[in-house]
């Protein structure tokens, strides 16, 4: 605050339209928009009418939940390119209109602060109405919020009073000195993750495997989807008791968790009794829990999936989706045939999280099989990761992988034995050509148990 000027002075002085916001735009700029839930739609919007002003406007977002504008007025990248670091269901869907920045979710901060990154001139966030302290909660989203508004030239902050005030942890919001414009938001209701998604037969079977794995005091961390939503209902229902909560991602089931006594937090040593996140996605139940929380903490995401972090806490039990797995362990969870499904996200931080852990585990999780457009049923086990999908999780960190037929250890396993442990879970229609592949790549003995 400027000596001799109230937080309400300073607001009124800063605050301009979304027309005018979107004037400071110049061509050749790069501007990164809020993550995930918070979309800066006002901006969005204002800025993708200026489509024919102008030129080589590079956008990033992260897993924006709502279809950026400035990327479906643009079909040929001559006005605004858009990339997305983590591809949601709206990214997917327009296509080529947009592009993916490929890092480790956790460096992106420190990519941002050492100059890695590309230079931002301007930040769009999307944050709470400021309080009475003058500061601006960035919601559901603190994720690396912080680090944008630091190395951006101008930081605009459009307001939404739909979204809850989550509090920290650390770096969870700005005061107004540090915001140069304010935009007042339509306040539409911030974006809502759908529950309702049914766990499939096959989710279910691998939920209930990895259930089974999970002690008293262990410290959890979920993905999304069924699957999540899934293993959350069944701890909920167990007979487990003194869980704790240090995940990259807050959803649903940890609510379950919580109402049903199993969720304390007793035993952690990073974040004791506070359930730890840096990005929030789910229900309107969700978010109302969240508001003003005590008992929840949001964490820039250097901090939240830090490995060394992750590890401080015991029995860590890290859960996520992969899309295909080789017989040497290599798994592939962002693309398939050179087209981004998500991308890598915090699935290494965390498997390295689980195994600095003492008593910790990761799953890697996926179906035994997937059906192409041409009704071909084919193995997600594979001999060798094939050409247009790249490695998410290295040979030499994978812990578990779990398909509905089973679970697979591959730490501290021979090729040969990796091998033979994937094999034995792959669908059965599969596993005589499995065996055979492995012959020829010379990681089948005669030790071997099957075949």
């Amino acid at each position: 605050m400027v000596l001799g000027r109230t937080f309400q002075e300073e607001l009124k002085q800063k605050k301009i339209s979304a027309e005018e916001a979107a004037k400071l735009v110049k061509s050749g700029d790069w501007l990164e928009y809020s993550h995930f839930v918070m979309v800066p739609k006002a901006l969005d919007a204002a800025l993708a009418r200026r489509k024919d002003e102008l030129r080589n406007v590079v956008v990033r977002g992260v897993c924006m939940q709502a279809t950026p504008q400035v990327a479906l007025v643009e079909p040929k990248f001559e006005h605004f390119i858009y990339c997305s670091g983590f591809y949601s269901s709206y990214e997917r869907k327009i296509g080529d209109r947009c592009q993916s920045f490929v890092t480790n979710y956790s460096r992106n901060p420190l990519d941002f602060r050492r100059g890695n990154a590309t230079p931002l001139r301007l930040a769009f966030i999307a944050t709470t109405p400021m309080d009475k302290h003058g500061y601006f909660n960035f919601g559901t989203s603190c994720s690396h919020t912080q680090a944008v508004c630091d190395i951006a030239d101008i930081v605009v902050v459009e307001t939404n009073s739909t979204a809850p005030v989550c509090l920290g942890g650390e770096q969870n919001g700005l005061p107004i000195s540090k915001v140069d414009y304010v935009v007042e938001g339509d306040n539409e209701p911030i974006p809502v993750f759908p529950q309702d998604i049914p766990a499939t037969d096959v989710e279910k079977k691998i939920a209930e495997l990895i259930v089974a794995q999970i002690e008293d005091r262990s410290c959890i961390q979920l993905g999304i989807g069924g699957l999540a939503n899934y293993v959350g209902k069944v701890l909920a229902q167990s007979d487990l008791k003194d869980l704790g909560m240090h995940s990259e991602m807050m959803c649903d089931a940890f609510i379950d968790l919580y109402e049903s006594g199993k969720l304390t937090g007793k035993y952690k040593e990073f974040g004791k009794y506070k359930m730890t996140y840096t990005f929030a996605m789910g229900s309107r139940r969700l978010y109302d829990f969240l508001h003003y929380n005590q008992e929840c903490a949001t964490f820039p995401v250097d901090v939240t999936n830090d490995p060394r972090r992750i590890g401080l806490n015991d029995k860590v039990v890290s859960i996520n989706n992969a899309l295909m797995v080789d017989l040497y362990a290599q798994v592939a969870s962002e693309m398939i045939d050179f087209r981004h499904i998500s991308g890598p996200g915090g699935q290494l931080d965390f498997v390295l999280g689980a195994y600095y852990s003492k008593g910790g585990k990761s799953f890697l999780c996926l179906p035994s099989t997937r059906v192409l457009e041409d009704g071909r049923q084919i193995s997600r086990i594979v001999p060798f990761i094939p050409q247009g999908m790249t490695i998410t999780d290295s040979r030499t960190v994978v812990d578990y992988v779990v398909t509905e037929y089973g679970l697979a250890h591959m730490a501290g396993k021979t090729n040969w034995q990796r091998a033979e442990n994937l094999i034995q879970i792959a669908h059965p229609n599969f596993q005589d050509e499995l065996i055979q592949a492995a012959q020829k790549q010379g990681i089948w003995t005669k030790t071997n148990k099957i075949g």
